[in-house]
């Protein structure tokens, strides 16, 4: 058994330093000395007979000389905060490997939370120009489609708006929009495309953009008047006036009648002009149904300024009110509610948003990641700060004797974490400005939706959190270090316990191990997954397939133009691009005319199928027929087969039967193999093929050869022959699903960035732990190789309790990545690639490889020291 040692009391300077500032404590000291003096009455006799003999002086002279020094009074009066500051400077510059890992650590996590802070302060910003913002709601509606599942919509009727208007009370100002307005403006001879919504007149008295030219009550009064933005109005007219100018938006004149500041980024909306609504026939029909009809939610959106004394609980119980009403001869019902304008940026995403929106979630994700590697930094500064205890409570304990108050040692602490936190700041501002682009550089979107500029505001709330995470990493140190007494101090106190074999700086090192572990596996599962993605069998070839957006262009006279390009082997047209998450549908019916069900859709010519190289299970493809030709036929697959047993669920015995779409007999003239029409979250669904020798939407063509840019550059050739005026939307079919599961290549970019600061800050507070520790135990050491020990089993007797710990931290960790991703992220999706063995696994070889490294170069340096060196003075 190891023999306990037995703590080496202090001098007699220090028991007289404490029995002339502190007598209380003579009793209890002189106690503990006598202890000593018995157990080595033959070591040291000399130094206790004469520090017994001081204290039984001090005590006969106590009414006499106990006082305490002037100087602490001064401290308190005068200069407490300028000594805390010094003594900060030097406890650095004593511990410059604790305070450079503390500094590092912090300058990290700090960053971090700068990026959270502006990343929120952004999003919160959101339509902040605007007048009576807390006022201002927008009407949103809940489909709900018989016997499928209700929708979430941002957009609303037509007919809704005007009832609103006209039947319920407590409203300013309304205004309706509607999306659709735009198109290629004509001014002489240049054409440039603009986008925009119709508005109504009373747009400028619910949403106060201010107007730099024209009156905002009028502007939108009359039919064919255009409000233009102020850089749209620079694109068409340069530096002239453009307020009174005539333009031409495809073939229907419009009068400028008002030129509008430019949307601030943090809006909401986003648009280049604004029509007037009166432009449009209400009484007429679009491409979605009859505009007034009550069910034609998709086009359209509903903002109401409410009185000052009108309750939005009210406004809403009309709202129900006036849905049961038009309801009632509708087999599809909408509801509508109310969204506040502060929840349209930051809220739930609805369908047919007007403009960028974030999940709620997704701040507390982006806040609760950055909280916890701020917090692994604190706990970096606590585990360093108690692993010293042993050196530092002496200090404490002489600070008491001399008078220093508890609160006192607390705000010395605080203070030295506080100045760590602010010197930190100056170097996480510096990282910020570098992950700031690198944040915004992650996708399209996040560029889109975020500025992150710099104010004085912010830079305040920069400094709140330094101080704020200063307080939190000192404030258990300080609350330790204040508990500890005098004798206890100078008897060598030991550190604190959480429970009662495991210290605190145990559970800190395995809670921030927990979070690399959790954030290493993440960052490889995320990846992994959208690898798989990226290689799922979706049931036909998209190899060297180009998508080329029409735009509204006639597609023969492109072809055409495709078909002089050698590297071109090939092309088909259709409506939309599978596998996207792009739909379209119908509902279709058998023999039973009341059983109906929605079915996915696509418009294709005769070259679509074998160019994707679709499977057929029975049937064949569509002929190509005249454009005037009459639709008979269609190709379904094995789904829409099953759904309604056609032919006893026989792909053979379905060729040639009959069904019904919205009301047009088709015969089934092939059957498909299942493929993914959708996206991977979706299952896979009925789904039907229909022929349109130019469906008009997309161009898909084959190309060949080893130089793709210059196949492409030729494509962009022909587009511009046909189209002058829109740049060439043209996307390899591979990167195009690349992009439409960019959310887990987002997603293991930034988890894997907070991996890496997690696993940084971690294992320099390991580096820490382990340097002091080796310092520490030096002396056992070198008396262990004296003794015959060799340095694989010193390796092994030292690093098997930090390896102890790191395996606590993988037993916690890996568990909960796995289930996080199994039962949450991937429970969305209908189709994804299952987790392996080496997706959980490497993460843990990685951390544990990196711990041991480090652990193991500072081992290696201690036992390959020369015993002797250690030795010689004992």
């Amino acid at each position: 058994m190891k023999k306990k040692r037995t703590p080496r009391p202090p001098g007699w300077a220090t028991w007289f330093l404490v029995a002339y500032c502190r007598p209380e404590l003579l009793e209890d000291l002189q106690g503990d000395l006598n202890e000593f003096f018995e157990r080595n009455l033959r070591k040291h006799n000399a130094i206790f007979a004469k520090a017994i003999y001081i204290i039984d002086v001090l005590k006969f002279f106590r009414p006499y000389t106990v006082r305490k020094p002037s100087f602490i009074t001064a401290v308190k009066r005068n200069h407490m905060f300028g000594n805390y500051l010094k003594m900060s400077w030097r406890v650095m510059m004593r511990n410059k490997l604790f305070s450079g890992i503390n500094i590092i650590g912090m300058a990290f996590s700090l960053s971090v939370g700068l990026l959270a802070i502006v990343f929120v302060s952004d999003l919160f910003s959101y339509d902040n120009d605007l007048q009576n913002k807390d006022r201002i709601f927008r009407v949103v509606s809940t489909f709900e489609p018989a016997g499928q599942p209700p929708v979430q919509l941002a957009s609303t009727s037509w007919k809704s708006g005007i009832l609103i208007r006209q039947n319920i009370p407590g409203i300013e100002s309304i205004t309706l929009l509607r999306n659709g307005f735009g198109g290629n403006v004509r001014i002489g001879e240049n054409s440039i495309p603009v986008t925009g919504f119709y508005a109504d007149q009373g747009f400028f008295d619910v949403l106060s953009f201010p107007l730099i030219e024209g009156a905002a009550t009028t502007a939108l009064k009359d039919p064919h008047s255009l409000v233009l933005t102020q850089s749209t109005g620079v694109r068409l007219f340069g530096n002239a006036d453009p307020l009174g100018k005539v333009v031409k938006v495809d073939t229907v004149n419009y009068t400028v009648t008002g030129v509008l500041k430019d949307i601030p980024k943090l809006s909401h909306m986003r648009f280049e002009a604004l029509a007037s609504l009166s432009s449009i026939d209400p009484t007429g029909s679009g491409s979605d149904g009859a505009y007034m009809d009550w069910t034609n939610a998709f086009s359209n959106y509903v903002y109401v300024l409410l009185s000052k004394n009108s309750n939005p609980a009210s406004f809403s119980a009309s709202l129900d009110t006036l849905c049961r009403r038009q309801n009632a001869p509708y087999r599809n019902k909408i509801a509508l509610s109310l969204q506040p304008l502060k929840n349209i940026a930051v809220g739930m995403p609805k369908g047919n948003e007007i403009g960028p929106a974030m999940p709620i979630a997704g701040v507390f994700i982006i806040c609760g990641l950055a909280l916890i590697i701020i917090l692994s930094a604190c706990f970096n500064y606590t585990n360093l700060s108690l692993a010293r205890s042993l050196r530092r409570s002496r200090e404490v304990g002489i600070r008491k004797v001399i008078g220093a108050q508890r609160i006192q040692v607390i705000g010395q602490f605080i203070a030295e974490s506080l100045a760590i936190s602010l010197l930190s700041l100056c170097f996480a501002f510096c990282i910020f400005l570098l992950l700031r682009m690198q944040f915004l550089s992650l996708h399209p979107y996040l560029n889109s939706m975020f500025s992150m500029e710099l104010s004085p505001q912010l830079v305040v709330y920069f400094i709140l959190l330094a101080i704020l995470v200063g307080v939190v990493a000192g404030l258990l140190p300080a609350l330790f270090y204040s508990k500890i007494n005098a004798v206890q101090a100078l008897k060598n106190a030991s550190y604190f316990k959480v429970f009662r074999h495991i210290s605190l700086r145990k559970a800190l090192v395995v809670i921030q191990y927990t979070f690399s572990f959790i954030f290493i596996t993440a960052t490889i599962i995320s990846y992994d997954q959208y690898k798989g993605f990226l290689h799922f069998d979706l049931g036909f070839s998209t190899d060297h397939i180009v998508n080329i957006a029409m735009q509204g262009n006639k597609d023969d006279v492109f072809t055409k133009e495709l078909s002089a390009i050698p590297a071109v082997t090939g092309f088909s047209r259709s409506l939309i691009v599978s596998s996207l998450g792009s739909m379209t549908g119908s509902s279709v019916k058998y023999k039973d005319p009341t059983d109906s069900a929605g079915v996915d859709l696509n418009y294709i010519d005769e070259n679509y199928l074998p160019l994707h190289k679709y499977t057929f299970l029975a049937g064949r493809n569509f002929a190509a027929k005249p454009k005037a030709a009459p639709e008979s036929e269609t190709i379904v697959n094995e789904k829409l087969v099953r759904r309604f047993n056609i032919g006893h669920n026989d792909p053979e015995k379905a060729i040639g039967e009959t069904v019904t779409f919205a009301g047009k007999r088709l015969t089934i003239i092939g059957v498909l193999k299942d493929f993914h029409y959708g996206s991977l979250e979706n299952g896979i669904n009925p789904t039907a093929f229909r022929y349109l020798p130019q469906p008009g939407g997309y161009v898909n063509a084959k190309v060949s050869g080893p130089d793709l840019a210059a196949t492409m550059a030729g494509i962009a050739t022909a587009w511009k022959k046909l189209d002058k005026v829109h740049p060439l939307d043209a996307k390899l079919y591979d990167d195009q699903i690349e992009a439409a599961y960019s959310q887990f290549s987002v997603l293991s970019k930034v988890i894997g960035f907070f991996a890496l600061l997690a696993i940084m800050i971690s294992s320099l507070g390991l580096l820490g732990m382990v340097v002091y520790t080796m310092e520490r135990r030096m002396k056992e050491i070198s008396i262990r190789r004296v003794l015959g020990a060799g340095n694989a089993a010193l390796m092994y007797l030292l690093s098997k309790s930090f390896l102890f710990l790191l395996c606590i931290s993988a037993l916690i960790a890996l568990p909960l990545t796995w289930l996080f991703f199994e039962k949450v992220i991937l429970s969305n999706f209908a189709y994804h690639p299952p987790i392996g063995f080496s997706d959980v696994f490497t993460g843990l070889i990685v951390v544990v490889g990196i711990a041991c490294a480090m652990i193991g170069a500072q081992m290696l340096k201690i036992v390959r020291t020369n015993p002797a060196t250690v030795l010689k003075n004992e």
